[in-house]
């Protein structure tokens, strides 16, 4: 189980990795086809100055992980800091998430100074690459357009320039979340991953190894997108290959973060915080990881027999241990009280993740706020059907049906016109 987001994504799809081919070029490492070598060094600004430093925040929250309070800060409620057996001091998962949202919330002020509203740069044209170009994104479309149908719908409204950024970014987490859990996984190895994560950084520095490549490689050099949610979902899939227990909840959401949070992290700059707005840039960012980690921990709770057919089990450890609940009763799939409690605390729990991201959604560019309120309210309902098949998620796999669906739309496009609170 990886990469779920912000986007809506068909659950039941698999996309070939063959239909790229990428995977070869993990093997073979990074190289750069003719056909876009104009993406060098000197041609491509880049954005991201990983020298910067940034301040140590603080937090505040009342779920206890992720979520800042209006201003951005306040006092602390959970420990930031813990103590190993060696007595060194070891930065808690919230502290770590945190870093990374002040990072990318920094980012994106510095350049609101700078320009004066958030805005895309300009097209870098260079002979013979714009068409060249437009292809890429077009392909980024078509496979966007296939996979989320609902999410495509939505970026309709965007800007073209919003909208092909999206698009990229879709893809690219697409084709990481596939290494892991795509039909060909099981060739996939840290090494495979490394390799990726070389290939995203020579993206970043305008050195795309192919035509999916080449889009983000453009869209990174528009908008103030920072390599480290990126470097962050791979290496949430370098913990599905080493793990498959989560001793607490401070481990799951930092998993959670990892393969969900980081795609709101990503998309906020590219989709843009409404000019009215007067949240702090932190508090959206915050709401948009909380939008990340409600949508992951849904499909954990969704797919709690699926998983353990495979091995693996994404629930607290510690938190079915206090329920009188052990890995035996889920791979035997007993619904039970015991279990029909404990679901009941962990959707409550995904319910006030989900609660948070509204906030959220109302601060965004006007146009970018449908896809965002769709997702929202189709992956809350999963929640809905949980409980309507009485807890059972070992045999029974909750899903909005179709009806369902066609009615959220036009709820999601009623709430995206409601402006910022």
């Amino acid at each position: 189980m990886s990469f779920t987001s912000s986007l809506v994504v068909s659950p039941n799809v698999e996309l070939s990795p063959s239909n790229f081919g990428f995977l070869d070029s993990l093997r073979d490492g990074p190289q750069i086809p003719d056909s876009f070598r104009f993406f060098s060094r000197n041609r491509v600004p880049n954005l991201i100055n990983k020298r910067q430093k940034w301040g140590n925040p603080s937090h505040s929250t009342e779920l206890k992980y992720p979520i800042l309070c209006e201003s951005g800060y306040g006092s602390v409620i959970a420990a930031s800091m813990v103590a190993n057996p060696a007595g060194e001091m070891a930065v808690s998962a919230e502290q770590k998430v945190y870093n990374v949202v002040m990072k990318q919330a920094a980012l994106v002020k510095r350049q609101l100074r700078t320009a004066g509203e958030l805005d895309v740069k300009p097209d870098i044209v260079l002979p013979g690459t714009l068409s060249l170009l437009n292809e890429a994104y077009d392909r980024c479309g078509e496979v966007c357009a296939e996979y989320a149908k609902t999410f495509y719908l939505g970026t309709m409204l965007m800007t073209p320039e919003r909208q092909k950024a999206i698009w990229a970014i879709y893809v690219w987490c697409r084709r990481t979340d596939e290494l892991v859990d795509g039909p060909n996984a099981s060739h996939i190895t840290p090494t495979a991953l490394d390799r990726w994560e070389a290939r995203l950084e020579e993206l970043f520095q305008g050195r795309p190894f192919d035509m999916l490549d080449a889009a983000l490689a453009d869209t990174v050099t528009k908008f103030p997108v920072d390599i480290q949610p990126f470097k962050d979902m791979i290496e949430g899939m370098r913990m599905d290959l080493r793990k498959s227990r989560y001793k607490n909840f401070d481990e799951l959401y930092l998993y959670c973060y990892y393969v969900a949070g980081t795609v709101g992290l990503m998309s906020v700059p590219v989709m843009g915080i409404a000019p009215e707005s007067e949240a702090s840039t932190e508090s959206v960012y915050n709401a948009a990881l909380a939008l990340g980690i409600a949508n992951q921990l849904t499909n954990i709770l969704r797919d709690v027999g699926e998983d353990a057919r495979r091995g693996r089990i994404y629930l607290p450890q510690d938190e079915l241990a206090q329920a009188g609940l052990s890995d035996e009763d889920i791979f035997a799939g007993r619904v039970t009280d015991k279990w029909r409690n404990f679901m009941k605390s962990q959707i409550k729990r995904a319910r006030m993740f989900f609660d948070e991201a509204e906030k959220g959604v109302l601060e965004l560019n006007k146009a970018s706020r449908w896809p965002v309120w769709a997702s929202l309210l189709l992956y809350r309902q999963i929640l809905d059907e949980i409980e309507a098949n009485d807890y059972n998620n070992f045999t029974k796999r909750a899903y909005v049906r179709k009806g369902k669906k066609i009615l959220a739309l036009p709820m999601a496009y009623a709430r995206a016109l409601l402006g910022p609170s």
